[in-house]
């Protein structure tokens, strides 16, 4: 090939490259155009802000220099126009002005963008555009614990910036149920899970928060995110505000709120007469659970909460273990009150499989009438229920401990005045066969049926 060939096709190459650059910097430009991002109107009213100042210094120095400055700038232009004619001065200056102007804008962004740092590749009017998006999302109060409560945040975040998750404070097991007996301090564990499902830089926190000291007099067992939110607790006095200090510190998305501030005990009534206390122990026991409650009977409600229920536009119950994650929230009788005032969409997501000593052979009928035996009223309007069964291994693998698909039972359910919104939003292991909620499924979901349900 010769070399005229070689120099052609490097030019049609760089042709082309420069056609794919150029609409992509317009279309960035035309962004920072676009209504809502509260850029535009700041730097109009500054550059009021600047004529304002200049008129008013010169209606001060009763507009002596403004005279002589305008008939300078006439001499000035008079002599332009004798030299080079207005059809050719007057297009120059106006190009040269709207170059000046983009230059400047360019450098400004850019300096402003290299400053701020956003997401890598991410564009700092796509941050932008982002932000105020999220924040004008609905108002979702989502309650519950444990690890499902945290798979559903990391889907919601994604939609809005307005997320208060209201999380129980009764774990009384693992890293979080030593800190509770050795240090006095509300289980924080919950808390974490939510903390690091909210997180802007999701994965390195969740590694870093969820981190377990393997070595260490008293550290092994200990996770690094249950000492850090203990030794907040400490310095700002207590799990309220260390969680509020802890969320400006890691950029959570959204606030993560206790249920209450009081040192609540979980106790269960079984079947055969066995009356069981503390969290941990309900499900080791491995009964039939008629009754649950807590000491003492009627903690207060964290006010945070309360108001964050009143102001919602969205309350999401669940997922998540049934009589340790989301009744003992609802243990809370100011809580209750305040859900059951409230005339908005209300849903309670129903786990997909069974959880072995808790939930044995319950169906979807039996979680609904759990929770509303508990609390004393009903909570919600609807239920979400998973739709398609495991595969053959999952449910094998879960039968070994004694876990199967929590079975819908439509008749019964429709009896209990819930509707039911049946869809697939499954999430399943193929290697490990473990069965979990689909976080960004899920919270599609939702809120299309929030959407659905607003309207």
């Amino acid at each position: 090939m010769s070399s005229i060939s070689l120099f052609k096709r490097a030019l049609r190459t760089l042709q082309n490259e420069s056609r794919g650059r150029i609409p992509q910097r317009v279309n960035r430009w035309f962004k920072w155009l676009a209504p809502g991002l509260l850029v535009k109107r700041w730097i109009l009213l500054s550059a009021g802000g600047v004529v304002l100042t200049s008129l008013g210094l010169a209606i001060w120095v009763k507009l002596t220099p403004v005279f002589y400055i305008i008939k300078f700038t006439a001499q000035v232009l008079e002599k332009i126009t004798t030299i080079i004619p207005n059809h050719v001065s007057g297009p120059i200056a106006l190009i040269l002005g709207l170059v000046f102007i983009f230059w400047g804008q360019t450098r400004t962004v850019g300096s402003i963008t290299e400053v701020l740092k956003p997401d890598h590749d991410r564009k700092l009017i796509d941050v932008l555009m982002d932000h105020r998006r999220l924040n004008r999302g609905p108002k979702i109060v989502v309650i519950g614990g444990g690890t499902g409560l945290s798979s559903l945040l990391r889907g919601l975040k994604v939609y809005s910036a307005n997320i208060t998750a209201i999380v129980t404070v009764a774990d009384d097991g693992g890293s979080s149920g030593r800190l509770r007996r050795e240090i006095g301090v509300l289980p924080p564990g919950d808390i974490r899970h939510c903390l690091t499902a909210l997180a802007d830089q999701e994965k390195l926190l969740t590694e870093l928060f969820e981190y377990r000291f393997r070595a260490g007099s008293g550290l092994v067992g200990h996770s690094f995110g249950n000492l850090f939110l203990t030794a907040m607790s400490d310095i700002t006095g207590d799990l309220e505000q260390a969680v509020a200090a802890s969320s400006q510190v890691l950029a959570v998305r959204g606030r993560v709120l206790p249920a209450t501030l009081t040192d609540v005990s979980l106790w269960a009534e079984l079947a055969d007469g066995r009356r069981i206390e503390g969290e941990s122990n309900i499900t080791d026991a491995r009964g039939v659970i008629k009754k649950i409650g807590c000491t003492p009977e009627h903690p207060p409600a964290l006010p945070a909460a309360l108001k964050a229920i009143q102001e919602a536009d969205y309350i999401i119950i669940g997922p998540g273990s049934l009589y340790t994650s989301i009744i003992p929230n609802l243990l809370v009788p100011e809580i209750t009150d305040a859900i059951a005032a409230r005339l908005i969409p209300r849903i309670y997501v129903c786990n997909i499989m069974t959880q072995p000593g808790e939930t044995d052979g319950y169906s979807v009928s039996d979680h609904i009438k759990a929770i509303d035996k508990s609390c004393g009223k009903r909570l919600f309007n609807a239920v979400l229920v998973n739709r398609k069964y495991p595969s053959a291994g999952s449910l094998i693998k879960y039968a070994q401990v004694k876990s199967h698909p929590v079975f819908l039972d439509r008749e019964e359910t429709a009896k209990l005045g819930r509707r039911i919104v049946v869809t697939n939003v499954m999430y399943e292991d193929e290697e490990t066969h473990l069965v979990r909620h689909n976080s960004e499924r899920l919270a599609r979901v939702l809120l299309r049926w929030y959407s659905r349900a607003h309207a």
